[in-house]
């Protein structure tokens, strides 16, 4: 039986179609081991003498102190949105998610502006006490525990979006049973709460340390040496892709370490003890005094992750507005539109065509290949571009020996040094964003209308265009539009394999603030956060629809 679910012949020709994609798809990330079949020795060798026990320590450092950061914000915004009546209760509960839309290196290059020698919170320090610079002492942002904090701030709603459901999800019974033991509300929140709540409070910690680790320009612009940068300046600055791919597949043992974690957490949620048609528990009304606290505390990730970055980004838009809103910045708007959409479009199609395949099929191979081509999502984008330029550059090396002599002329990059290649790299690391949507919506159709349709004489692409595409319109939409947001924010497969003299926001924002033109940087880093926004805000809407809210 197990010979037969392994034959490619019983596939169909829609599964052999979504088996083919899903191995293009992962072949950067079978690049990366492979690449260890040609050893570069003396990379290496430099590399252990000098900066691998830096990049290591640092990755590992950043990445569990993220987690922890993200852990304690998340667990304790979603306990207490859950848990107590305050005041702005229902406004923070969804505006607690907006800092999702503040890429790392966003709110990095923000910060350092606002707390920097000539930054307004130094200068206030100064002209209020009349110090000199060199009389106090201001802790340095710019260092491995301030990019620790500037991704706590804005990952943290992983945690807290998944603690929320998970605390909103426990039965009334559970509290009055523990309070008639005898517990009081620290011990039933220690004891019994967070106890059931911690699959889910795991799994938002996973997730925010595989962004700690995957993260670039934060680490980048702070001078931090971690694997990312690490591999940057090994393909750059050592001119090895061979050596940039080996470090890549270290960086990814840790990535895929902390995914097979998410994986085991994930599922032990089936022990929760839901209750069925429980009331859920009413949040407990503090005194004045105590609901202006828990009010402060609860608002304070909302406005160090949010308000006061969105706010210095505003003040320094409006300053240079004149002088960045200009034709090249429109150039930059219709860059970063394009490329954005053309990638959703594309992922989204790709993932329908996988999702379908799998449908029809349910076939072990294609199974296995569908979940291999979506481990892209969960490695940083700057792994991803090894991957790709690798074989796409030896595919041009190919063509133009073969084709050069017959055109009698050059061909040049025709796949590492187009669009091709960037599109393509986020089809290996934004595939899953817009599966997760669609075979959500697949899963929502019943087989019966698909057998109902070949019954009346439909052939399998036929059901798919006018069956389940009608029924999928929210779905796939809902995958466009994510993705899109992505693919917007993305900057270092961005920098990596773009054509050159072509540019996006994302790019232009890096390019600003490495020159240290801060204030340049802000109109299209307030682009990009305001773009970002618009998933969150329909994902608050539907978190405020939810009973108990």
């Amino acid at each position: 039986m197990l010979r037969n679910r392994l034959t490619l012949g019983k596939i169909g020709r829609w599964g052999r179609t979504a088996l083919i994609l899903a191995l293009i798809i992962s072949l950067p990330i079978l690049i990366l081991a492979l690449s260890w079949l040609q050893p570069q020795g003396h990379i290496w060798s430099h590399l252990f003498s000098t900066v691998l026990s830096d990049y290591l320590i640092n990755s590992l450092l950043l990445a569990v102190g993220t987690g922890a950061g993200s852990l304690f914000l998340g667990t304790a915004c979603a306990w207490c949105i859950v848990r107590y009546q305050f005041p702005l209760r229902s406004f923070l509960q969804w505006a607690l998610l907006l800092p999702m839309a503040m890429p790392g290196y966003i709110i990095a290059y923000t910060y350092t502006g606002i707390l920097d020698f000539s930054g307004p919170v130094q200068s206030f320090i100064r002209d209020t006490f009349s110090l000199r610079y060199g009389q106090y002492y201001f802790p340095d942002i710019q260092s491995l525990p301030g990019a620790i904090l500037m991704l706590s701030l804005v990952l943290f709603p992983y945690v807290y979006l998944l603690g929320l459901g998970a605390f909103k999800a426990q039965s009334t019974s559970l509290y009055f049973a523990s309070r008639s033991m005898g517990l009081n509300h620290w011990q039933y929140f220690q004891k019994v709460a967070l106890p059931l709540a911690r699959p889910a409070l795991f799994t938002g910690t996973a997730l925010t340390m595989m962004e700690a680790f995957a993260d670039f320009g934060t680490v980048q612009y702070f001078g931090i040496p971690t694997f990312t940068t690490g591999i940057f300046r090994v393909w750059f600055g050592m001119n090895s892709q061979m050596a940039a791919a080996q470090l890549a597949s270290c960086l990814c043992l840790f990535v895929l370490s902390l995914l097979v974690w998410e994986q085991l957490s994930r599922r032990k949620q089936r022990f929760y003890q839901l209750g069925q048609k429980s009331q859920l528990l009413a949040p407990k009304r503090l005194s004045k005094g105590q609901g202006l606290l828990i009010t402060g505390l609860v608002a304070t990730p909302f406005l160090l992750g949010f308000l006061v970055p969105v706010w210095q980004l505003i003040i320094w838009s409006i300053q240079t507005f004149g002088q960045m809103f200009n034709q090249d910045f429109t150039l930059l708007l219709w860059n970063s539109f394009r490329l954005a959409m053309l990638a959703a479009v594309v992922v989204s199609f790709v993932a329908l065509i996988l999702g379908y395949g799998k449908r029809l099929s349910n076939h072990l191979t294609v199974t296995a290949a569908t979940q291999l081509s979506g481990l892209g999502y969960a490695l940083p984008g700057i792994v991803i571009a090894i991957g790709v330029m690798i074989p796409f550059a030896w595919l041009d090396k190919l063509l133009n020996q073969l084709l050069n002599p017959i055109f009698d002329t050059r061909l040049g990059l025709l796949f590492s040094g187009s669009l091709f290649a960037l599109v393509f790299a986020y089809l290996v690391r934004f595939l899953t964003v817009a599966k997760h949507s669609i075979d959500a919506g697949l899963e929502r159709i019943r087989p019966s209308l698909d057998e109902a349709s070949r019954n009346l004489g439909f052939s399998p692409g036929q059901v798919l265009r006018k069956v389940h595409v009608p029924l999928l319109t929210g779905s796939v939409l809902s995958a466009v539009l994510l993705v899109f947001v992505d693919v917007m924010k993305e900057l270092p497969a961005t920098l990596i394999l773009r054509p050159f003299n072509f540019n996006t926001l994302a790019v232009k924002t890096y390019e600003l603030a490495t020159d240290e033109r801060l204030a340049d940087a802000a109109l299209p880093a307030i682009s990009i956060v305001a773009i970002g926004l618009i998933p969150i805000i329909f994902l608050a809407y539907s978190i405020d629809k939810q009973k108990g809210s």
